[in-house]
């Protein structure tokens, strides 16, 4: 059955649709919720995320093998991304975690989980670990950087430069609401996400991403670990080659009433709408300051100082990637 956030229950919540349906995607007034955010006021309800949690006393040995980043010595309290990739460095799982001391706890996509325990439970071996999908029993909500909201002590939080993403038990969803408003809708959240430059997985990424393309080497892949799948073209590329793509961030032409959408195909303005495809839009969203603002996959040979056709609207271009 579809989940369906109780939060959805809230004046004027308005859903959010794939992939972010089962949470409001604004209560009635965008540009008042994204100011909210960037004061540091109210909450996001991220529920609809999969949430997944790792214990026993080998859980970040074990997971240092599998994951891109540097976890085998993680401080407990000290939040991290951290990548899957396949045997061809392809990126199939992006995850968010943080360690309490005795458990890991990460949260991903929304439906992600069953795969990516599939795939950790083929690994367990002789490993002293217990992997468990936990999104039935914990919910994520963010709080943004700033926010003083005070959470119960028992809480568990993974901090980020950009706010705080709560490990929520969901029997508490709604008394949180009513004490941490206002709520805020996850439109607003992508728009500060595109501002920020920070991809995210089935968005920015397709099925041959590779982590150098969006930026997220350093912040989600430790360059100087190995053993983990995908790792050699992780290297190869860093030390050798070049990614063949790069995200971009685009200033869309705001005179336009509709904005891009997930898959349009980006070309050169002077090319028109029937020239060759360089890439594709990933998220798009009208923020409350700069306008309508994307992000986009493109290729790396493309030049950064030509006009760009996003769909049918205008875009100029600033480099997240260097080409």
């Amino acid at each position: 059955m579809p989940y369906a956030s109780p939060l959805l229950a809230l004046p004027a919540a308005v859903e959010a649709d794939a992939p972010d349906a089962g949470v409001a995607a604004h209560y009635g007034d965008l540009f008042r919720e994204q100011r909210s955010l960037a004061r540091g006021e109210g909450f996001v309800d991220l529920s609809h995320r999969d949430v997944l949690s790792v214990s026993g006393e080998d859980r970040l040995a074990w997971l240092h093998l599998l994951l891109t980043q540097h976890v085998a010595e993680l401080p407990a309290g000290h939040a991290t991304e951290a990548l899957v990739l396949s045997a061809k460095g392809h990126i199939e799982h992006a995850v968010h975690l943080v360690d309490d001391g005795a458990t890991t706890w990460m949260h991903t996509e929304p439906g992600a989980a069953e795969a990516l325990i599939g795939y950790l439970e083929g690994m367990k071996f002789f490993y002293r670990v217990e992997v468990a999908d936990r999104t039935a029993d914990f919910a994520v909500v963010y709080l943004p950087a700033g926010s003083i909201a005070e959470l119960e002590p028992d809480t568990t939080v993974l901090q980020t430069p950009h706010g705080r993403d709560v490990f929520l038990p969901r029997a508490r969803l709604e008394s949180f609401a009513a004490q941490h408003g206002p709520a805020v809708g996850v439109l607003a959240h992508e728009a500060l996400r595109v501002e920020g430059h920070r991809p995210r997985l089935g968005r920015e990424t397709d099925h041959r991403t590779i982590p150098h393309e969006l930026g997220w080497i350093g912040s989600a892949v430790h360059l100087e670990k190995g053993c983990y799948r995908g790792q050699e073209t992780v290297a190869r590329v860093h030390n050798l080659g070049k990614p063949p793509r790069r995200l971009v961030f685009l200033h869309l032409d705001g005179s336009e009433v509709k904005i891009p959408e997930h898959g349009d195909p980006v070309r050169l303005s002077s090319d028109g709408p029937e020239g060759r495809q360089l890439g594709f839009v990933t998220t798009a969203a009208r923020h409350y300051e700069l306008g309508p603002i994307a992000l986009a996959l493109v290729k790396r040979n493309v030049p950064l100082d030509v006009e760009l056709l996003a769909g049918d609207t205008l875009a100029a271009q600033e480099a997240v990637v260097e080409p």
